[in-house]
């Protein structure tokens, strides 16, 4: 497959780089309809949820520049706030000055969780089910033989005991290796058959047994150096570490940064049909771990003065099940990633979600985060305003120029450029 990684691909007309994409992906002309129009039909979509009205379309990005563990990638991104796509790609192009991004994961485990309740001897319980490990992983292993034959399912049995406004809670934790599923039909039919047998080992009542969406054994880690000169010099690194710190130790600030993480992250699971909200609540719930509310990267300066950028989260995602296999753009996007494992998505989207942050402490530190969606805001603020498709570049020079990016100001360029 050729190369989209082309100089200001982004100055191409749609039509061009639909025609790139299709060359370069080898994508058939449905898969390329599937870009073009809306890829999922209303019959489709009532067989996914419940009383469909319709469909909401969000433009479909491609994020450039990305090597990462010396693999090139093309990108899909979904979502509506303008500078994200354009943010990961100008840092992903920081980043290949000084060899790209490289990860690494842990197994794809998933934690399903069993409460157990009106324990008489809650300590005496835990031990209990502990000893009883092997049958329970052989009962739970028993509800999927075709994750078991792939290599995954139940693998290990922890217990905790907790306090709570009730009294002690026993919690038992299934460990499922869902290889390339997300997991969450899995574990959760594994803890249902689980609970009578949990309840006779320990004497006590179970209510909830439900897959736990912060996958603290299946993390995504990434990392990347930054050169300097090209992030803008020494003074824009320190100012950088100065934004992260900050956010690592002020909550309020730690919202908004881990945020903007979050716009890499989610608008790639959007694209490719992840549950975007677990993968959210995982993400900010690992945040939390260590005391309160804080940073999920860490960026630092090297001896030779450049940003080095980490990351480290939960990425519960999976190639098969749920939207991945009904919707046809899903699909589309998947064949332009190109990727071969659940664990290889979750790298994916974890170096964009730091090339993400980079982006915008990049932009906070340097001529501020407002400047930097000046332009991508102002095109937006002319289409709304009414301006033609031969008017919107003049529209949108003559907004920045004013400093005044609304759709008043646009009405009356509009009204101005009409009158000449």
């Amino acid at each position: 497959m050729k190369s989209l990684n082309t100089k200001q691909f982004y100055k191409l007309s749609l039509q061009e780089r639909l025609a790139r994409i299709k060359e370069a992906k080898d994508l058939s002309e449905g898969e390329l309809s599937a870009l073009k129009e809306s890829g999922l039909s209303l019959d489709q979509a009532n067989k996914m949820i419940e009383n469909v009205i319709g469909t909401l379309e969000i433009p479909i990005g491609v994020a450039l520049n990305f090597l990462i563990n010396n693999r090139e990638y093309t990108i899909p991104m979904a979502i509506e706030e303008a500078s994200v796509v354009a943010a990961s790609c100008k840092m992903a192009k920081v980043a290949l000055i000084k060899g790209g991004f490289h990860t690494n994961h842990t197994t794809p485990t998933m934690i399903g969780q069993i409460q157990i309740t009106n324990v008489a001897d809650p300590f005496a319980a835990k031990m209990r089910i502990l000893q009883e490990r092997k049958k329970l992983l052989q009962l739970a292993n028993e509800q999927d033989p075709i994750l078991v034959k792939l290599g995954g399912g139940a693998k290990d049995i922890e217990v905790r005991v907790i306090d709570t406004a009730s009294g002690p809670m026993v919690v038992c934790h299934l460990l499922v290796d869902c290889k390339d599923a997300m997991g969450a039909n899995a574990v959760n039919t594994m803890a249902e058959a689980l609970a009578p047998e949990i309840e006779k080992i320990s004497k006590g009542k179970v209510y909830l047994r439900i897959i736990s969406n912060l996958a603290t054994k299946r993390l995504a880690r990434a990392y990347a150096i930054f050169d300097a000169d090209a992030l803008g010099g020494e003074e824009v690194v320190d100012g950088m570490v100065l934004a992260y710190q900050f956010a690592d130790a002020d909550p309020y600030r730690a919202a908004t940064h881990n945020k903007g993480i979050m716009n890499g992250i989610s608008a790639v699971a959007l694209a490719l049909g992840q549950d975007t909200r677990a993968i959210e609540a995982g993400a900010h719930a690992y945040a939390s771990l260590r005391g309160h509310y804080r940073s999920l990267t860490i960026w630092e300066k090297n001896v030779q003065g450049d940003l080095v950028g980490s990351i480290e989260l939960p990425m519960a995602v999976g190639l098969v099940g749920g939207a991945v296999n009904v919707h046809p753009t899903v699909k589309t996007n998947l064949k332009i990633l190109g990727i071969k494992s659940a664990n290889e998505l979750g790298s994916v989207i974890a170096a964009v979600g730091l090339a993400q942050n980079a982006g915008a402490l990049r932009a906070l530190a340097s001529e501020g985060i407002q400047k930097g969606h000046m332009s991508l805001h102002a095109r937006n603020i002319a289409v709304m305003a009414g301006a033609t498709a031969d008017m919107v570049d003049t529209v949108v020079e003559k907004l920045v120029a004013t400093g005044k990016v609304r759709v008043d100001v646009a009405e009356q360029i509009i009204k101005e450029l009409a009158s000449m």
